[in-house]
Parts: structure tokens; sequence; C-alpha cells
């Protein structure tokens, strides 16, 4: 375990200076200053900074087809395949074949700029921040076993979504599911509540505050007020309620089914909760206080310099030493802690990122032949591409989207920070939030959190649904209470 960390350690900051260098270097570029005669082909450079290239053809999004297809195929066509899944290496051979065929294709269309982007500005604080959040709560040991019951199941459940909002979807959900599956652990039928905890902790309950979900944090370094996401409460309030009722109700027929003697059981073995490892929680806070200072709207000369913005990375990474060092190693074997989710998501995401380049584009700049104009179907449009993709840049994809259709013909567009005070812009604004954070729970790539918590449950032996077999609960459950949503709040 210490080697592995201090391998991980060494790769995160290898990964801050490699970042830093990279991206300088094409910061500094030279840009011509374009003239009253000089075109955007003239400048070499699009309205967002991007360098002049070809459109995509739409066949460019073949190698994200298929490492969609790839996740959620290969775990259950057959026993060998799933046995070759089970390997990160090969999880991360898969990805860095379909990233480097989508690299070439991409280099080849013109859009380096875009690579460049996304591996060293996105993915990179991406996972630092995951990486960060992972392991420091991985040293605080929640110590206890609870009733199993239905009733504490549900509190529980409701608990890890408020606390969702203040310390991320991430931070909640692994510093929350490991005690729930040690509750659960004397019950036979517990995947129904590892599913749920991923709707509701890793995901709808991060929408009150921008440090909750990362598109939230986009639109707040955009200029949206940090407390306007608490606008998003009623919205929450009705799927926490619903989603929380079908749960009380499916784990007390599920309770039923236990064995007199897996309940006596976990009758025998409750104790109450403990926690340890608190120190912990000063650099868990640490990280919530870099994430929501240390950036553009309190250091503005990372707006001319985005290479200053790694800061936050670099700090980030010695929290996570500072984790290490102020820990007992034994909190974190209580925990059964491992790596390997932290390392399944980052060689997973890889692929993801680079291949869903060519669907962004495409989607930015067809996205408005879709002719999505109401409320309701920004919510259903930003929901939907937000399961698959990433759904921060989805939800920036829609404000611009938004924005175009509100700015008058001839004017600056507007800014998602100008969305404020205007009222029709406001509840698009709103319809887009939720689509973004809601409907990230829909399948296990919809949000990072969903896969690191599948993969935690796996570790704990418990058999979670294949990508399809998820899909069928999300189909069913969540589905439902987005129409429900969008007759109530968006119609």
């Amino acid at each position: 375990m210490v080697s592995t960390l201090k391998k991980l350690l060494t790769l995160m900051v290898f990964l801050v200076c490699l970042s830093v260098t990279t991206a300088g270097l094409f910061a500094e570029e030279p840009t011509p200053v374009p003239t009253e005669t000089t075109t955007q082909e003239e400048t070499g450079h699009s309205s967002h900074g991007e360098s002049v290239h070809e459109e995509l053809p739409y066949w460019t999004v073949l190698p994200f087809v298929a490492i969609l297809l790839s996740i959620a195929i290969l775990p259950v066509a057959s026993h060998k395949t799933a046995h070759w899944w089970e390997d990160n290496n090969n999880k991360l051979i898969l990805a860095v074949g379909l990233g480097a065929i989508s690299f070439v294709v991409l280099l080849v269309y013109g859009y380096s700029h875009n690579i460049v982007h996304t591996v060293f500005f996105d993915y990179i604080p991406f996972i630092i921040l995951l990486g960060s959040l992972f392991y420091i709560s991985g040293g605080i040991v929640i110590k206890g076993d609870i009733h199993a019951t239905p009733l504490n199941n549900t509190l529980y459940l409701l608990i890890g979504a408020c606390l969702a909002s203040f310390i991320g979807t991430t931070g909640a959900s692994m510093l929350l599911i490991r005690p729930l599956l040690k509750t659960n652990s004397e019950r036979k039928h517990v995947v129904h509540t590892v599913v749920f905890f991923i709707f509701l902790v890793s995901n709808i309950g991060g929408s009150l505050t921008p440090l909750g979900d990362p598109p939230l944090f986009l639109g707040y370094l955009k200029g949206v007020p940090f407390t306007w996401t608490f606008k998003l409460l009623p919205e929450m309030l009705v799927a926490l309620v619903i989603l929380l009722t079908v749960y009380f109700v499916w784990d007390t027929m599920a309770y039923k089914k236990e064995t007199k003697k897996d309940i006596k059981r976990d009758d025998k073995l409750a104790t109450p909760f403990s926690i340890g490892g608190q120190v912990n929680f000063i650099w868990l806070l640490g990280v919530i206080l870099s994430v929501a200072f240390l950036n553009s709207n309190y250091i503005p000369q990372i707006n001319e310099t985005p290479t200053l913005g790694f800061i936050r990375e670099a700090v980030l990474i010695v929290l996570i030493g500072l984790s290490k060092f102020t820990s007992k190693e034994e909190n974190r074997k209580f925990n059964n802690f491992t790596l390997h989710p932290i390392q399944e998501v980052a060689y997973l995401f890889i692929g993801i990122f680079i291949t869903m380049i060519p669907a962004l584009e495409l989607l930015e700049a067809h996205g408005k032949e879709l002719g999505i104009t109401q409320n309701w179907q920004f919510f259903w449009a930003t929901g939907a591409f937000s399961s698959v993709l990433d759904n921060a840049p989805t939800y920036l994809t829609f404000g611009s989207l938004a924005s175009g259709l509100l700015t008058p013909v001839g004017s600056t567009p507007l800014t998602l920070g100008q969305f404020i005070g205007n009222v029709q812009a406001e509840e698009i604004l709103k319809a887009i939030s939720v689509g973004a954070v809601f409907m990230g729970a829909n399948t296990y790539i919809g949000n990072a959190p969903n896969f690191m918590v599948k993969s935690v449950a796996e570790e704990n032996k418990v058999k979670m649904p294949s990508f399809g077999g998820y899909l069928a609960y999300s189909m069913g459950i969540l589905v439902p209470v987005f129409i429900l949503i969008t007759f109530i709040f968006f119609v």
C-alpha cells in the first residue's frame, strides 16, 4: 500500500509539472490581434480561442461509442471477458487504444488545442481532485454496526444526500459507502441499497452548492452566485422524498426476505457508531476550501495565465501527503482501503475524456439544430447527454445554447452570470443545472463517484449490476421521477 501510494503521489506531482510545462508552452503561442477587417480564418482562432479546424464528421464519435459498449458488454459477455475486465491494466490498454484513435483523428482535423485543454485542464485536475477526496476520506474510520433496518438505511441515505452538497458527491460517497456496506454486511439483499446510494448521495444530493457537483462549480466560475444553487432545493426535495419513499418500501420487502439467522446476527453484532482518523476532516476541509477559493474568481491572474490554476492541484497533492503522514495505517486497513477504485476511474476516464471530444464538438456545432427552446427540453437534453458524457462540459454547452437563444441579434452573448435576474434565463439555467446533476445518475459513467462506489461495493463482495443492469434500475426508477419533476417545474 505504501509503495503504491508513493507511486500515485509521484505520478500526481509529475502530472502537475507536465501540465504546467505543456500548457504553458501552448499558452505562449502568439495570437494575431484581429483588426476590423481580420476574419476568424485570418487570425487562426475561433471565438473560443481555438485554432482553425475542419468540422468533424459524425463517424469520429465511434471510439467513444466503442468505449461505452466495452464498459457495458465486456463484464457480462462471458466468463473469459469478465475475468479479463477485472484487471485494471486491461482497462487502461483499452482506454489508451481507443483514445489514441481519437487523438490521431483530432490532430488530423486540427483539434490539437482541444486535446491539450481536455487532458491538462480537465482530466488531470479531475483525477487529482477525485484522488484527494478518495484517499483522505479513506483515512476516516466510521466504526460501528447499527441495525440494518429499512428505517436506519433510509435515514443514512438522507444524511448522505444532505452532506453531498457541502463536501461534494465524491467526498460524501467515499466517506459513507464503506460504513453503509459494513452495516448491511449481515444481510444478503443489499444491491438495491448501493444503487439508491448512487442515485441520492453520488448525484442528486450534490444540488445545493457549487461544491456539490462539477457542473455547478463551473457555473460558479462563470459568474453564477454561490448561493443561487439554493434555488434548486424544491427540485431536490421532490426527488429525495420520492426516491427515499420508494427505497424504504423496497428495503422493507427485501428485509422480510432475510433469514432469521442473518437478522439475529445483525442484532447481535450491532454496536454504536464511533469515528476515528478525525484529523482527516481537517484535510477534507482543506480540499473543499481549495476548490472554493483557489480559482479565477479569487485569483484573477489565472485568467491571464491558466497554468497558475495548478496551484490548486499542488495543494491537493500536499493534502494527500498530510493525510498519509498524520493517519494511522490501521484505519485504512479497517476500511479495506485499496487504490483499485481510483485506478479504475483514472484508467477508464482518460479514454472517455479524449474520445468524447468529437461528441462534444459535434453537439456544440449542431446543438441548435436540435430545436431546443423550452425549459423542459433543456432539462431532458442536458440530462440525456450528461448520462453518457461528462456532465460539466455538457452543462456549459447547453448554457451556450441558452445564451444564443436569449441574446438579441447583434448583441454580445450573455454569460451565465448575466442569466441571474432575468426570470426566463434563470428558469432555463435551473433546467440545465437539474438535468446535468440529476441525470448523471442514469449510468455508471454519468458521474465519477458512480463508478467508484460500484468498485468499492464489488471489493466488499457485493455483486453489482452490469452496465445494462444498472441502466434498468435507472430507467425504471429515476426516469418516472424525472418525468414528474418535468411537469411540476419545467412545463
